[in-house]
Formats: structure tokens, C-alpha cells, sequence
């Protein structure tokens, strides 16, 4: 799996259908195809950053 925002490589799997890239440290969690992109804040909350991204850019490539 590659990060959509720094397309690093060194990504980790933390949950079901969830990962955290270590290069840009943001969480991603896959849903239909759909990588959708958050920033963990200071509280433990996440925001999202799907915005920032093209839908073509968050689909999920096996690569």
C-alpha cells in the first residue's frame, strides 16, 4: 500500500481496514475502494482530509 499524500511506502496496519502511514503520519481507512484520509489532532480526534485528495487518488491500488 502506498500513501495518497506522500506516497511513501511505510505504511502500517493498525486495525481492520485501518493504516497509519509513518512517513506523513496520518491514518487511512479503506472503505468500497475508498481510501479516506484523516489527521489524528492533539485530543485523539480525527480530521478528515479527503478534500485535499482526488477520488481517482484515493482509490485503493494493491501494489
Amino acid at each position: 500500500m502506498q500513501c495518497p499524500n506522500c506516497r511513501s511506502k511505510d505504511v502500517g496496519k493498525i486495525g481492520v481496514n485501518q493504516f497509519y502511514c509513518w512517513n506523513c503520519f496520518i491514518e487511512m481507512t479503506i472503505s468500497d475502494g475508498i481510501i479516506n484520509t484523516h489527521q489524528v489532532e492533539e485530543d485523539g480526534s480525527l480530521s478528515s482530509l479527503d478534500d485535499l485528495f482526488e477520488e481517482n487518488d484515493r482509490r485503493f491500488k494493491c501494489n
